[in-house]
């Protein structure tokens, strides 16, 4: 009953759009006489009007069978997209062709020569209207209706699935009809869960979303890996509904499964790549019962740094950070969430070391995160020394201070544009690396770096900007058609961190195995597609060009760094290189003092000690 239904309204559909076509290609072939004429009606000659009209009937027809073979008619319009807009175009182009051939060379039907082109521009600007007039009333249709009348596809027919239809049928929490369900397995194909038909494989997602109607698609598979999640909304994000999923198992463990834990598809879970999972027990014996201390706690690494370390029980936390307004907002978090956390919120400077030191004396701290820093590459290309000051100047003194004070572990935050840098930012955490191996030679401190690429929604990163872009209706801007970066999200950055202080002896890099690398282009689409518009139509992207010290892509690994393995198998260690500890400590108070000067050639400096360093002209 229900084929016949579709088949009925499907029927209708392709009838309504015949006769729609045809009242167009006789609009365009008149409004073709109408301009070649001035607009002026009375002005058209009779013998032409008739020969138009004359040849309506052979016109209408070549072209509808015209419109039949380039498959007007079978595309699902409410998804209409560039393949469709050429299709109408090519349908157009040929239809105009052999109303050319039909009116001048068989038929001997004389009309104005501008005719044929005019009219087939009208034919190719009317169908195309039409066709993309219909799938933006159908967006507006659905923003305006709301949950109010959702028609819902569930994606994963097993407990997941199953619990979910069963609440959304008692609850009101969601105010819409489950119409059917998809599931891979061939053994369900046909059969029923909770009353809903299970109606194919992921091969059937967009057909039945067009067949159902449907409005929203939430997906149910929490045990299902990154890499098939991202293939399912591959698919899902074509259908133009509104889409939601339950976390992954790690993420619900030992909390039932519930039409509450669904959420909004956000851009990571398009990244398909598993969560990095942390050794809890492990982070928890370091962490508990120490004084924390976190540089930098207020920006996006840091204020992670700080909810995920309070988790376990540190005896007393230290934010530091030069910005007042982050640290408030940390702070002001942590003590509504955790209100028994002995917290310490510090306005100070990593480059002032006679407050660190006072800060060391005071607190006496037993580990150090010290993720401040300058990171955004094209501003410290323009203010170099800021980068050197900041960066380098405030890790050595961090450094010196944690050597001094014998705090027990030092980790850096470090980043993927440290190797082969080619940017002064880049060369500037090379140099912080160097600092934090020289310095774990000649100390008791356990010193440690963090390498990891692009963090997703961290201050900086390319996802927030998009958005804001996406709001004011575009254009997205994205420097390159080929650029590409590996990305994390914060809690992962953070995880790996925090996992690293647990492995650290002294001396290591640690380097995340990321998957990978993404296309920052495909990155710019698939958030313009999740935001509800379609690339290139609604949103328009444009590529402004590689900015200064920025490269198409970046490593994570230096030729000479080899890799060493840990209990987490995402996680690795690159081989320190031998250097002269104390002549690179030497180097580096130069290059401070030089860049405290204000200095014209620090790029050259840099050079000196970052061999690998590219300086762009």
């Amino acid at each position: 009953m229900k084929q016949f239904i579709y088949d009925k309204r499907l029927f209708i559909r392709r009838l309504f759009l015949i006769i729609l076509d045809t009242i167009l290609i006789n609009i365009a072939s008149f409004s073709a006489l109408l301009i070649r004429f001035d607009f002026r009606l009375g002005q058209i000659p009779t013998n032409y009007a008739e020969a138009v009209l004359s040849y309506t009937i052979i016109n209408t027809v070549t072209s509808i069978i015209v419109f039949f073979l380039f498959r007007l008619y079978n595309s699902l319009w409410k998804y209409a997209g560039i393949d469709e807009l050429v299709n109408i175009i090519f349908a157009s182009m040929i239809a105009g062709l052999l109303q050319l051939i039909g009116m001048h060379f068989i038929f001997t039907i004389h009309v104005p020569r501008s005719y044929y082109p005019l009219s087939t521009l009208f034919m190719m600007a009317l169908i195309s209207i039409s066709r993309f007039f219909y799938r933006y009333v159908r967006r507006l249709s659905k923003r305006h209706h709301g949950s109010s009348q959702s028609r819902i596809m569930i994606i994963g027919a097993g407990e997941a699935g199953s619990s979910i239809i069963r609440e959304i049928s008692v609850s009101g929490y969601v105010k819409g009809t489950v119409i059917c369900a998809i599931d891979d397995s061939k053994d369900k194909l046909g059969s029923y869960i909770q009353g809903v038909k299970v109606v194919g494989g992921r091969d059937k997602i967009i057909e039945a979303a067009e067949k159902y109607d449907i409005t929203d698609i939430f997906i149910a598979m929490p045990s299902a890996s990154r890499k098939v999640i991202k293939k399912i909304l591959e698919i899902c994000k074509e259908t133009g509904c509104v889409l939601k999923i339950l976390p992954g198992m790690y993420q619900i463990i030992n909390e039932e499964v519930s039409i509450t834990r669904l959420r909004d598809v956000e851009i990571e879970d398009l990244l398909g790549r598993e969560p990095v999972n942390i050794d809890m027990e492990g982070i928890m014996s370091y962490v508990k019962g120490k004084v924390i201390m976190v540089t930098g706690g207020g920006g996006s690494i840091g204020s992670e740094l700080c909810r995920q370390i309070v988790k376990h029980k540190p005896r007393q936390l230290i934010i530091v950070d030069i910005y007042e307004n982050n640290a408030y907002f940390i702070q002001q978090e942590l003590k509504s969430e955790y209100p028994d956390l002995d917290l310490v919120v510090l306005i100070a400077s990593v480059r002032n070391s006679n407050r660190m030191n006072w800060i060391m004396e005071h607190y006496k701290p037993n580990i150090i995160y010290h993720a401040a820093a300058h990171k955004h590459v094209p501003l410290m290309e323009d203010s170099p020394n800021e980068a050197i000051k900041n960066n380098v100047g405030g890790t050595y003194k961090m450094a010196k201070a944690a050597d001094a004070y014998s705090v027990e572990k030092f980790i850096l935050i470090s980043s993927d544009k440290a190797v082969n840098p080619t940017n002064i930012m880049g060369a500037s955490k090379r140099i912080c690396e160097m600092i934090i191996q020289a310095f774990n030679k000649r100390s008791k401190t356990e010193f440690v770096a963090v390498r990891f690429g692009n963090v997703l929604g961290s201050n900086g990163s390319v996802i927030p900007l998009f958005k804001e872009q996406i709001l004011r209706g575009g254009p997205v801007t994205v420097t390159h058609p080929d650029i590409i970066r590996y990305f994390m999200t914060i809690p992962e950055a953070v995880s790996l961190v925090l996992q690293a202080g647990a492995y650290a002896k002294g001396g290591e890099i640690f380097v995340l195995d990321m998957g990978e690398p993404v296309k920052i282009a495909e990155l710019a689409k698939n958030l313009i597609r999740l935001s509800g518009y379609e690339p290139g139509r609604d949103i328009s992207i444009e590529f402004t060009g590689l900015r200064p010290g920025e490269k198409l892509y970046e490593e994570l690994l230096m030729d000479e760094e080899g890799l060493q393995d840990t209990k987490n198998k995402l996680i690795h260690i690159g081989k320190p290189i031998e250097m002269d500890e104390e002549a690179i400590l030497r180097e580096v108070e130069e290059l401070d003092s030089a860049a405290k000067e204000e200095t014209d050639d620090i790029r050259t400096r840099v050079k000196q000690l970052v061999p690998t360093y590219v300086i762009k002209e």
